[in-house]
């Protein structure tokens, strides 16, 4: 199943220091790549605004080096690429593809009580489409009044295009992506071209990554990178969705646990054979991570 030679990737958001979550994702990556004589390259997913403070990127080399973790080939920078995503935007736009949505995300909350839905558990509140079917001189009106808005995928058009694609996972098998499910997404905005998932897919594909290493939560984002992927035309990698870390009481580990950080862990004197092998514990003991 996986294709050779392989490449995976790590991408971290650099909006804070690293934590032993991004360790997880750094080795599993890193590890898989070693594994089948492969690559591992490193993305620097800093197109949200938090992730730019140049510190952080500083302290996340600072943290890669001191674990002994190297990548392969030039460190992409999202925040260089933003022609590229404004003009794929553009394109998916030409294609009567996107359309301009102006809802805030209380109106969206709103609406959704208004019609006895629920918000889904893990990709945020499903837009019930609100914006799709205002006139079209209306939106004209808004547009030409500069009102804020987003650029949101029409994902019943994408499958009328595409169908239901398939794509695999090496811990679940193969999956089906069924477009329609999580709703109209947001692919960029008024003053800003990229939103993560038009990001991801443009840049794994620009990298030549076939394997994406990533954690579980990411799992239902996979649905709509397989449409993306889609309806641009790009390979599709193998993915592995890895588990995730805990505490002792099953609490998922992130970034805000600033106590776990791998920098604190360094300044508390802890040596990188010490993390990895409480990492490696953890991994045997179902994710739950203990110092």
């Amino acid at each position: 199943m996986l294709r050779h030679p392989v490449t995976t990737r790590f991408a971290p958001s650099p909006s804070g220091p690293l934590h032993v979550g991004h360790l997880l994702a750094a080795l599993s990556a890193r590890r898989l790549a070693d594994r089948h004589g492969g690559r591992c390259v490193l993305r620097i997913e800093d197109i949200d605004a938090r992730a730019q403070d140049p510190h952080w990127v500083e302290l996340m080399h600072e943290d890669l080096d001191w674990l002994g973790l190297h990548f392969d080939g030039e460190t992409m920078v999202q925040s260089r690429r933003m022609p590229l995503y404004a003009a794929t935007l553009h394109e998916l736009h030409r294609r009567g593809l996107l359309y301009p949505c102006f809802c805030t995300r209380g109106d969206i909350r709103a609406q959704l009580r208004d019609m006895g839905r629920a918000p889904h558990a893990t990709l945020g509140y499903l837009y019930p489409g609100t914006c799709k079917k205002l006139p079209p001189d209306l939106v004209a009106e808004r547009l030409a009044a500069g009102l804020p808005h987003c650029w949101r995928l029409d994902m019943e058009r994408v499958q009328d295009l595409i169908g239901c694609p398939t794509w695999h996972d090496l811990r679940r098998g193969t999956q089906r992506c069924v477009p329609t499910l999580y709703g109209d997404v947001v692919l960029g905005r008024k003053d800003f071209p990229a939103s993560y998932h038009l990001a991801v897919v443009i840049d794994d594909a620009a990298q030549g990554v076939n394997l994406v290493t990533r954690g579980r939560d990411l799992f239902d984002a996979t649905h709509i990178h397989r449409a993306i992927q889609g309806v641009l035309g790009l390979p599709v990698p193998l993915y592995d969705h890895h588990m995730l870390l805990c505490d002792n009481e099953g609490k998922r580990l992130a970034k805000r646990d600033g106590a776990r950080s791998i920098a604190s862990l360094r300044e508390a004197g802890m040596t990188p054979a010490g993390l990895l092998d409480s990492l490696a514990r953890a991994l045997e003991n179902g994710g739950i991570w203990r110092i």
